[in-house]
C-alpha cells in the first residue's frame, strides 16, 4: 500500500533495517566535540509517544536534570516532513520558537538526508541540533552531567557493572527494543515469522534472567532496565496488535508482567508514560500498517498499579540513592492517559 501524500511508508519488501546513522557529536563536561555540559543551554526534545525518546525522559528524571536541561514535547502524530510541536501554544515550540523539529536539524544540517528523529538535543542559542545518538544520550546524562546530577541520584551506568549493562543491551536493542519492529514492519510471511521467534527467544531469556533477580543487572535499577522497561510497557498497548507480537501478552508473562509492573511503579518511571499519546502515535502515523487510522481503545490500564510482589527480590530500586521528587506541574502526564499520575 503507498503512502499518503506527506505520510511516510514504513513496510519494505523483506527484513525490516533501521537506518542507524545518528548525529554522533556528543555534549560532555571537557566540551571536546564542541559542546560543553552547560546548565540552561541546552533543549532536550522528545516525545512521549516514542520508546526511544522516553528513555531520555525517564533519565532526566532519576537523576534530577530538570532545571539545567530544558524539555520541548512534540505530539504523537506527525508526517514524513518531522515531528512537531502541536502541543504548544499555536504549534511552536516557546524557546526554539519553530513548529517542525527538523527546521532545528536543517540549521545546522541544510542537506540533512535521514529521518528528523526524536530524542534530538538542541543548542538553543544557535537553534542548531547537536545529538540525536539517542543509546549514547542517556550515558552521557550518566557520565557527563554528573555534576549536575541531584543528590540521591542512583548510579545508573556504574563502571564495575558497564561491561555487563552492555552485553544485556546489545541483545535487549537487537532482539526487543528493535525486534517488535522487524516484526510490524516485516515485507513478507517469512521475514515475520522469523522476527517473531527472535522475539520471543529474546523474552523467555529475560523472563528466565529476571525470575531471580529483582533488576537487568546489579541489585539496583540501571541504564538496561530503562531501555527494557519502554519497550515493555508498550506491549500490550501497540506491539501485541499493531505489530502482530502475539503470542503472549505482556499480562500473560508472568515474570516479565510482575518486573514491568515494579518499574512502572516506581517514580520515574511509570510518571512519564502517556498511554494515550502512544496508542495515537502508533495506529495513526502507520498508515500502512493500519490504514483506517482507528485507534483502540483498550488495554483496561489499572492492572499497571496492582501488586507486584517483586519487593521479595534482593535488591532496591535506588540503591544507595534516593527516589526523584514527583514530576513539575507542567510536565505531568495527564490523569486519563496514565494511571500511575495518582501516585505523583
Amino acid at each position: 500500500m503507498s503512502a499518503e501524500p506527506n505520510q511516510s511508508s514504513y513496510v519494505e519488501p523483506g527484513d525490516f533495517k533501521r537506518d542507524t546513522n545518528y548525529i554522533p557529536t556528543r555534549i560532555t563536561a571537557d566540551g571536546r566535540d564542541g559542546y560543553p555540559v552547560e546548565p540552561g543551554r541546552y533543549r532536550l526534545v522528545a516525545a512521549r509517544a516514542c520508546p526511544w525518546a522516553n528513555r531520555t525522559l525517564i533519565v532526566r528524571r532519576l537523576l534530577g536534570l530538570e532545571d539545567v536541561l530544558s524539555l520541548g514535547l512534540c505530539g504523537p502524530t506527525h508526517d514524513v516532513r518531522s515531528w512537531t510541536f502541536d502541543l504548544d501554544p499555536g504549534g511552536v515550540d516557546p524557546v526554539l520558537g519553530i513548529h517542525f523539529l527538523r527546521d532545528a536539524y536543517l540549521a545546522r544540517f541544510p542537506d540533512y538526508p535521514r529521518g528528523i528523529t526524536v530524542p534530538a538535543i538542541v543548542d538553543a542559542p544557535s537553534g542548531q541540533v547537536v545529538t540525536n545518538d539517542f543509546a549514547q544520550m542517556t550515558l552521557d546524562f550518566s557520565t557527563e552531567w554528573t555534576k549536575y546530577h541531584r543528590a540521591g541520584a542512583p548510579q545508573l551506568y556504574p563502571e564495575a557493572l558497564r561491561a555487563e549493562i552492555d552485553e544485556v543491551n546489545r541483545r535487549v536493542y537487537t532482539e526487543v527494543n528493535n525486534g517488535v519492529y522487524r516484526c510490524g514492519f516485516a515485507g513478507d510471511q517469512e521475514a515475520y515469522e522469523a522476527a517473531y521467534a527472535r522475539l520471543f527467544t529474546a523474552l523467555d531469556w529475560l523472563s528466565e534472567r529476571l525470575a531471580t533477580r529483582r533488576y537487568l543487572v546489579g541489585d539496583s535499577i540501571t541504564e538496561a532496565d530503562v531501555r527494557l522497561f519502554t519497550s515493555l510497557v508498550r506491549f500490550d498497548p501497540v506491539y501485541h496488535g499493531h505489530f502482530k507480537c502475539n503470542r503472549s501478552k505482556l499480562s500473560e508473562m508472568p515474570v516479565l508482567w510482575a518486573y514491568a509492573r515494579d518499574l512502572f511503579q516506581t517514580p520515574g518511571f511509570g510518571d512519564t508514560i502517556d498511554f494515550t499519546q502512544i496508542k495515537r502515535h502508533y495506529y495513526i502515523v502507520h498508515a500502512d500498517i493500519n490504514p483506517t487510522r482507528i485507534v483502540p481503545a483498550g488495554p483496561e490500564l489499572s492492572g499497571w498499579l496492582t501488586p507486584h510482589g517483586r519487593e521479595s527480590l534482593p535488591g532496591n530500586p535506588f540503591g544507595d540513592g534516593t527516589p526523584p521528587a514527583p514530576p513539575v506541574e507542567s510536565e505531568r502526564v495527564p490523569a486519563s492517559a496514565n494511571p500511575a499520575s495518582a501516585l505523583s
